[in-house]
């Protein structure tokens, strides 16, 4: 699909949202595939980490309204049409982001707005660029958010903060948005690549199933109770300890030596 260019090189995937036109607003067809796309990442035992950026002005500025044809208020639908919409599409696609195995680095290279927003947000690591900006943009619209963003925001950075950014649908600059949590590291422009590609090729010759089950632990360290959380810990210890990686990490700390990390 020339819309999402997926590229692989030093254990890394490499997914590019190609529609600069329309600022990498999201098709239905689109979405599908790059739902697929990081399901391929996450089983392949060659890729070590993901990451997901943009062409041109935009990072992605959520769903294709215009092109969907979801944009007629008065165009006959069946009651659950909606829903059953957002839960097989937006919510489906930050969930695959959410449960890849592999580190998700988003690299946002310019505007993120609407879905585009929570697609970032969704990812483990948040680059952006200087000129970049975030727009919860649903109340614009006259729309409830979507995409999981109810759930995400007021985890990053607390009810208080999220409610302001819903509910005024103001344009969020990128350092604006490091300040709030939401973003690790806002660089110049020309470096964005460069650096996503140097954090991306770090994690991707790190201990892969550690990383997956420490990402698992984390995402689901806000909704568990801490005796449930503790337990989930220890048996993630137990199932990393049989894997190779962390036999070498061991290994290589008592013989004071670089690990050799392989991925399995």
């Amino acid at each position: 699909m020339d819309t999402v260019r997926y590229v692989t090189a030093e254990r890394v995937a490499h997914l590019t949202l190609n529609r600069p036109d329309a600022l990498n607003a999201l098709t239905p067809d689109q979405r599908d595939h790059i739902i697929h796309l990081l399901a391929e990442a996450s089983a392949d035992p060659g890729i070590g980490a993901v990451v997901i950026t943009g062409t041109g002005r935009g990072f992605c500025t959520g769903a294709d309204l215009r092109g969907s044809g979801a944009s007629g208020a008065s165009a006959e639908r069946v009651p659950g049409d909606v829903a059953r919409t957002i839960r097989l599409g937006a919510q489906r696609l930050v969930a695959a982001v959410l449960d890849c195995e592999k580190p998700v680095i988003a690299a946002v290279n310019g505007t993120a707005a609407g879905l585009g927003v929570h697609l970032a947000l969704a990812c483990d690591l948040v680059l952006a660029a200087e000129s970049a900006r975030f727009i919860e943009v649903f109340v614009r619209r006259g729309l409830v958010p979507d995409g999981g963003g109810a759930y995400l925001l007021p985890r990053l950075i607390g009810p208080h903060r999220a409610k302001e950014l819903m509910f005024f649908g103001d344009a969020l600059s990128a350092p604006e948005a490091e300040r709030l949590g939401l973003v690790n590291r806002v660089v110049p422009d020309e470096e964005l690549p460069k650096t996503a590609r140097e954090w991306a090729v770090r994690l991707a010759t790190g201990p892969t199933r550690a990383l997956a089950l420490t990402k698992q632990l984390v995402n689901a360290s806000l909704d568990t109770d801490r005796a449930s959380a503790f337990a989930a810990e220890a048996a993630a210890q137990e199932i990393n300890m049989t894997t190779r990686d962390a036999q070498e990490g061991v290994r290589a700390f008592v013989e004071r030596r670089t690990p050799d990390f392989q991925g399995r």
